[in-house]
């Protein structure tokens, strides 16, 4: 902790330069620049000195950066899907009200399942995520996350099927 303190004033210009030129937006440099100490403090116990602390931290910016990229991606990309929603799409108060109730249930469903297992669940549906990304962040193969998914999937499917 200490070492990253002594090093702050030399590396936070030089991430702050990073974000700025790969998002050109002032404000999001300054967050992501901070939320990158934030992630830095939080996590530095697991610097080993394999590397320099500024390699250390400008992987931790990387990793927030797409991050921020997927995020915005996710955003933009629901913003354009919400807006090409024809009119006819458009449901009933009473069809709402049921489409409600159904993802009260999945999500009621989903809370029930063993940690790993909702966190595949929930990177596969709400992060829209590919299963070779959801088996790199779990630490294993895409087909595991895949097959694992699938088997989930039928489950939850059945169980709400019996308690309809």
């Amino acid at each position: 902790m200490k070492k990253l303190e002594e090093e702050y004033e030399e590396i936070q210009p030089k991430i702050y330069a990073f974000f700025y030129a790969k998002t050109g937006n002032s404000a999001t440099a300054q967050d992501l620049c901070h939320d990158t100490f934030y992630e830095a403090c939080k996590n530095i116990a697991s610097f080993n000195g394999h590397s320099t602390l500024s390699t250390w931290m400008f992987s931790i910016a990387t990793n927030l950066l797409k991050k921020h990229y997927r995020k915005n991606k996710y955003q933009l990309s629901l913003m354009q899907k919400l807006s090409l929603v024809p009119e006819t799409e458009i449901h009933s108060l009473e069809e709402l009200a049921e489409i409600k109730e159904d993802t009260r249930k999945l999500l009621y469903h989903i809370s029930k399942l063993e940690d790993s297992e909702r966190e595949i669940v929930l990177l596969r549906i709400y992060g829209e995520l590919s299963f070779a990304e959801i088996g790199a962040l779990i630490g294993k193969s895409e087909n595991y996350a895949r097959v694992t998914f699938h088997r989930l999937k039928l489950r939850i499917q059945k169980t709400m099927e019996v308690s309809l």
